[in-house]
């Protein structure tokens, strides 16, 4: 049968209050000391204590005897984590058995000296002595205060102070004496019992001093003796002593004449330390008697302890080991589940410390896992679904690529080249394995593709998202107008994935846009020739026919007529040389300057000589200095500004502003005015060569303006300004 420790205490706990209840009530009943000073309470409750150390002592050590039983027959049958639980208790009782051991040796030599020092005959005999001073100072007043009380006595009665004569004397013998015996009190009384005189300690408290006296005086005058009592008040106890007084002349017949009474006081505090070496002296004698019972108790006190030690050291192994093995062969069974292909396994074991993390985790992993497992096979199915998709995408893009007119050239963010579509190897003659993976400036300088070079470059420079060029290369001895277009690739996230050029061969296109302008101008040079001829022809006819004719007035009219013809040959003329300026405009002379300056040089002009025009100017303080030819860009505001006052007949406002675009790092310039603005029809006719709506102007000046924007790798437009109004923007790189 299998007993546990509650039953084993309550069993041995029987007895000891058995034993306890017979040396309580049976051997001494109601407290009383013997002659041997054995206490009975006193006794049995030591005898109770080290009962209970010995219930204690035989159940710790049954514990520990079954956990170590338990251990070594774990091991032997070779249980999960035995191995690991013997090892952890073996170290707790290592590490606690040396200390345990000589903490117990060194606490029963301290409690056996201890006990000896404790109930050793000089403290007894020092004991016995505080007693015996204790009782002779109590018996000490008493018998000052009969000497006193004799001694006053027989003066009295010598001195006949008695008789009614010598109150006085009386009176001032008593005063003189209490303070010479050093006494509480002196009272006299008569044989009638009448209050003679009183000389009283004023430091002693009337409390005590008032008690009552004449049961006193009474026997002593009834029994013509002396006679003492002790008398307890609040604050102290009163020793009185009472002697007879001789009667004056009595001859010897023992006759009273009065009564004196002594009084000595002992203070509360006194009486109190008294009191208590008395009760200490005799709580150390009923202490005594038990010196051997005690240093038993101690003994198996320290017995106890040590085996409390030795039993918290393997319970405390075993409650280690067992919250670290049983989550462990857990999660070994749950890993083992796992590995089986079950992911619906969770440890449902209790633990606050590391290993409860672990299990924490392992759960979460194992959630996380059968989540990820379904998110998985979705994914896939989505996944296969997406490929499908992209594939389509994928075939449907590279077929467009394949299939557009314009060439595509893709470089990445490495500069690698990745893709050159059939249409680009058709208009530059250059097969795509040349180009493919290849680094671009490696294939540009290697080809000599230098357009696309200065693109690339400035992109990668500039950080522009966009950037378009027109020029001419040489390829294999062909001569190439090629228009470029480079646009930066990025992804969702903004993040740059390379730049794409797409490139067209503009060769036969400008051609025919030069032949078709070129028609243009021609039929307009021979429009504005034909206008100055018709006149010259007409006068030429006229100075004919007056010629003919011998007419008188032939002066006047050959006046009028070389008039018309000169006027008119001078106005063909500037027309030509207008046309030879357009045709011989100089290249550019680059420098890098400010753009500001040429503006704050050209407006003042205007402000001076018009002065119905307002010049406002808003300029950007941020716009960096240009590449550019200082006089043709000085042209070009002369034109814009010109075209505005006369727009306006030369009275109204004119808005001239800067802005610096620091995405395309661009430098924009706008002239805006209040005039009558642009026609719809005259929109695309503006910057054509000898198309002007004014009846003094050639036609060529915006003409200009946009060879030199051109020039300058710029471009402008003409828009409608608000409410009202005509607005010239050109842009330059930075």
């Amino acid at each position: 049968m299998h007993l546990r420790p509650v039953w084993i205490v309550l069993i041995l706990l029987l007895p000891c209050l058995a034993l306890t209840f017979y040396y309580s009530q049976v051997v001494a009943p109601g407290g009383e000391e013997t002659d041997s000073f054995l206490p009975t309470t006193s006794y049995a409750f030591v005898l109770l204590l080290i009962n209970l150390d010995l219930i204690g002592f035989v159940v710790l050590l049954l514990l520990l005897s079954r956990n170590l039983i338990k251990a070594y027959f774990e091991r032997r049958h070779r249980l999960f984590g035995s191995g690991f639980r013997t090892k952890l208790v073996a170290a707790f009782i290592g590490f606690s058995l040396i200390p345990t051991v000589l903490l117990a040796l060194v606490a029963s030599g301290l409690v056996n000296k201890a006990v000896d020092v404790w109930f050793s005959d000089e403290i007894e005999q020092v004991m016995r002595d505080s007693y015996d001073v204790a009782r002779m100072q109590h018996a000490g007043h008493i018998t000052l205060a009969v000497n006193s009380a004799r001694a006053i006595s027989h003066e009295i009665y010598r001195e006949d102070m008695l008789l009614a004569e010598q109150r006085d004397l009386l009176v001032a013998a008593m005063a003189r004496k209490r303070a010479e015996f050093g006494v509480a009190g002196i009272e006299v009384f008569s044989a009638k019992m009448e209050t003679l005189t009183k000389a009283l300690d004023l430091d002693v408290p009337s409390s005590a001093l008032d008690l009552p006296i004449g049961q006193l005086v009474l026997q002593v005058i009834n029994g013509k003796q002396e006679v003492n009592a002790v008398q307890e008040a609040q604050t102290g106890r009163l020793v009185r002593a009472a002697a007879p007084i001789a009667a004056s002349g009595g001859g010897g017949g023992g006759e009273i004449g009065g009564v004196v009474v002594v009084e000595a006081y002992v203070p509360e505090s006194l009486l109190a330390k008294m009191e208590g070496i008395g009760h200490q002296y005799d709580e150390y004698k009923q202490t005594k008697a038990m010196k051997n019972p005690i240093k038993a108790g101690a003994y198996l006190f320290v017995a106890v302890i040590t085996v409390l030690i030795l039993f918290g050291a393997t319970w405390f192994g075993f409650y280690v080991a067992r919250g670290i093995t049983v989550p462990i062969q857990l999660l070994a069974e749950a890993t083992e589940a796992i590995a089986q292909g079950d992911l619906s396994v969770r440890i449902e074991a209790k633990a606050t410390d590391e290993i409860g993390t672990l299990i924490d985790s392992f759960n979460r992993m194992t959630s996380d896992l059968q989540g990820s497992k379904s998110e998985i096979e979705e994914a896939n199915i989505s996944l296969r679904h997406s490929n499908l998709e992209l594939d389509r995408r994928r075939a449907y893009i590279e077929t467009v690529v394949e299939t557009i007119a314009a060439g595509l050239l893709s470089i990445d963010k490495n500069g690698l080249i990745t893709n050159f579509n059939p249409s680009g190897e058709r208009i530059l003659g250059l097969a795509a394995d040349r180009f493919h993976s290849r680094p671009a400036n490696d294939v540009f300088k290697e080809f000599r593709l230098d357009l696309f070079q200065t693109v690339y470059d400035r992109m990668l420079a500039d950080q522009r998202d966009t950037l378009a060029l027109e020029g001419q290369m040489e390829i294999d001895g062909r001569y190439l107008t090629i228009g470029l277009h480079g646009s930066r690739m990025k992804d969702e996230a903004n993040k740059d994935l390379g730049i794409v050029l797409v490139f067209e061969d503009l060769t036969e296109l400008i051609k025919a846009q030069k032949v078709a302008a070129w028609q243009e101008v021609a039929r307009r040079v021979a429009h504005e020739i034909k206008n100055p001829l018709t006149p010259i022809q007409l006068s030429a006819q006229r100075l004919r026919k007056k010629f003919a004719e011998k007419s008188p007035d032939f002066e006047t009219v050959f006046d009028e007529a070389t008039n018309v013809i000169i006027n008119e040959v001078t106005s063909l003329k500037h027309m030509v040389d207008e046309f030879s300026k357009f045709a011989r405009l100089p290249t550019p002379q680059m420098a890098h300057q400010s753009l500001h300056d040429v503006i704050n040089e050209v407006t003042p002009l205007y402000r001076g000589a018009h002065k119905d025009v307002e010049m406002i100017v808003a300029l950007d303080e941020d716009l960096p200095s240009l590449n550019f030819d200082r006089e043709q860009l000085k042209r070009v505001m002369v034109n814009l500004l010109d075209n505005a006052i006369q727009a306006m007949h030369q009275k109204g406002r004119v808005w001239l502003s800067t802005k610096y675009d620091t995405k395309r790092r661009l430098a924009i310039v706008s002239v805006a005015d209040e005039g009558p603005g642009i026609a719809p029809e005259d929109q695309e006719k503006l910057f054509v060569p000898y198309f002007t709506r004014k009846k003094t102007g050639t036609g060529l000046g915006l003409a200009i303006v946009r060879r030199i924007i051109t020039d300058h790798e710029g471009q402008i437009h003409a828009s409608q300004n608000q409410p009202k109004g005509a607005m010239f923007t050109f842009e330059l790189p930075v």
